[in-house]
């Protein structure tokens, strides 16, 4: 049986006034094959240590970046990140193939409510189109993109609906660590939620 190692590399300046990502985290299995990585933690300075973070990257199969939605992007500490980590010759260039074929997805919440996210909506794009950008730097890295965790309308979200979507979302981080991922098979969803579910439904 396939034993997956996930790096959920987590960003939110804001970690204490969000309760909903404060009950994902909070569900997050305790494993060895998931390690739990909390930027704003380690470097409340923005001082990244380069080599320790690709020494992470090197020792996991997955890459989750787990972050908040901030005007269509990400928090700045994991853009630096993103700057900084991924280097020239390490992780892209004619010698850059030490994230060769590792997955990356990330897990996104945001206040937004899903039929905002379209051309006719509120926000004009989905959010797989705002993505792209992080796609493309997967792609460029040699890494494997795979769909969005989303979890929309976070405002307005209820203890129980938090509790639901961090159930899901521990679920879907066990059975990453325990089978064998086809990367054709959930790229054919909008969000890796749906691409869950439907193995749940089936299993």
């Amino acid at each position: 049986m396939p034993q997956n190692k996930i790096l959920i590399l987590f960003a939110h300046p804001l970690y204490e006034k969000s309760f909903v990502n404060q009950t994902l985290v909070s569900h997050i299995p305790k494993s060895n094959h998931i390690t739990f990585h909390d930027l704003y933690e380690e470097y409340p300075e923005f001082d990244i240590d380069v080599k320790r973070e690709q020494a992470l990257l090197e020792k996991h199969d997955i890459i989750i970046w787990h972050h908040p939605l901030y005007w269509y992007s990400c928090p700045p500490l994991l853009k630096q990140w993103i700057d900084m980590v991924l280097e020239y010759d390490w992780a892209y260039g004619k010698k850059g193939k030490a994230l060769q074929n590792k997955m990356i997805f990330q897990a996104i919440t945001t206040g937004g409510l899903k039929e905002n996210y379209c051309e006719t909506g509120r926000d004009r794009f989905t959010i797989p189109d705002l993505l792209e950008p992080f796609n493309q730097t997967a792609k460029v890295c040699n890494m494997i993109y795979l769909p969005p965790f989303v979890v929309h309308g976070t405002h307005k979200m209820n203890e129980e609906e938090a509790i639901n979507h961090a159930k899901t979302y521990a679920e879907l981080l066990l059975f990453l660590t325990k089978n064998e991922i086809n990367s054709e098979e959930i790229n054919s969803n909008f969000y890796m939620n749906e691409w869950f579910l439907k193995i749940k439904s089936n299993g």
